[in-house]
């Protein structure tokens, strides 16, 4: 039974000594949206840190809501925060 998923095959680890304390991630963290039960931030924070989706579960309502602001969808240029402040400096000139 093969165990393999997208997100073990978007980490690549470096070959030096020094450099292989930590992994060296490809993709970028989003919010997915295939798979997700609400916004999809406990799923992307799941796939980028390379865990099962069920122990991000108990994160909390404001992590959750900070995470659906400041977390971009996957496809997406920028997260909803970064949209709303952008819109508001545009109403401002």
């Amino acid at each position: 039974m093969d165990t393999t998923t997208d997100t073990a095959e978007a980490v690549s680890y470096p070959t030096t000594d020094q450099e292989a304390s930590a992994p060296v991630r490809s993709q970028p963290l989003q919010r997915p949206i295939q798979g997700r039960m609400l916004a999809g931030v406990a799923a992307g924070v799941a796939d980028y840190l390379g865990v099962d989706v069920t122990i991000m579960g108990g994160a909390g309502v404001p992590l959750y809501l900070a995470g659906w602001l400041l977390i971009p969808e996957e496809g997406a240029e920028q997260s909803l925060a970064s949209e709303l402040i952008q819109s508001l400096s545009a109403r401002s000139r």
